[in-house]
């Protein structure tokens, strides 16, 4: 007999934090589900997993995945020091990124086998969550059959990603997530090439609509929409 589904994920904001420390908490959050799972092989009445989802803002960072080119960092170890920006190679997929204040940075860590067992389709959910969370802001986003993330205008001279999404999954746990700029100051991104494309832009919410967004009202709307997306119950 299986565990039951559990489809209630706990939400937290965890404020500012480094990339560091939020890596840590993670991978605490993402063993512990995991040793659960390896410990329900062995019981007759497995106890239900758990799933989380965090919200957190970063200093200035680049990190990049581990297929990720160090060329597309353009800045030396001294150049980024001078900036105050970290750097850090992580174990998730996809490639350069940067992370900092005003861009709002969710963490899912989700036990798939409460969802579906599909790490394709747990991607374009959280694309979808995204797409619609910009939609209720009037910004109409797009996903592309290449690349993970989510864009405006896709298809066009003018395409420019707004959303960066990198996971890792293990046991069908996962972790890390996305970045949307909201408020995000875009001129770090001219220090990398984003996600290893050449010659497509980046904006945010605030860029797109001309003005500073209230940066709870996007996660609350994110939070409403993940729980349609993935048929959750939300507990804060």
């Amino acid at each position: 007999m299986g565990p039951m589904m559990n489809r209630t994920i706990k939400v937290a904001d965890w404020g500012s934090l480094s990339y560091e420390i939020a890596w840590q908490k993670q991978e605490d959050f993402f063993s512990k589900i995991i040793a659960r799972k390896k410990e329900n092989r062995k019981l007759e009445c497995p106890f239900p997993t758990d799933n989380h989802f965090f919200f957190v803002t970063h200093p200035p960072v680049f990190t990049t995945g581990k297929s990720g080119k160090m060329e597309h960092l353009l800045l030396n170890k001294n150049e980024l020091t001078a900036k105050s920006i970290s750097f850090f190679r992580t174990n998730r997929g996809g490639d350069i990124t940067f992370h900092g204040p005003g861009q709002i940075v969710g963490y899912p860590i989700l036990d798939l086998d409460n969802f579906f067992t599909d790490i394709h389709k747990y991607l374009r959910c959280l694309e979808e969550v995204i797409i619609k969370t910009l939609f209720d802001f009037g910004v109409n986003g797009a996903r592309s059959d290449r690349e993970t993330g989510v864009w405006l205008d896709l298809n066009t001279p003018f395409a420019r990603k707004i959303c960066a999404m990198g996971v890792r999954a293990s046991r069908w746990v996962t972790m890390h997530g996305f970045a949307l700029n909201v408020n995000t100051d875009l001129s770090y991104f001219d220090y990398i090439v984003p996600c290893g494309i050449q010659g497509k832009g980046v904006t945010s919410l605030a860029k797109e609509l001309n003005e500073q967004v209230n940066e709870k009202e996007v996660k609350d709307k994110f939070i409403k929409h993940f729980a349609e997306v993935f048929e959750a119950v939300i507990i804060n």
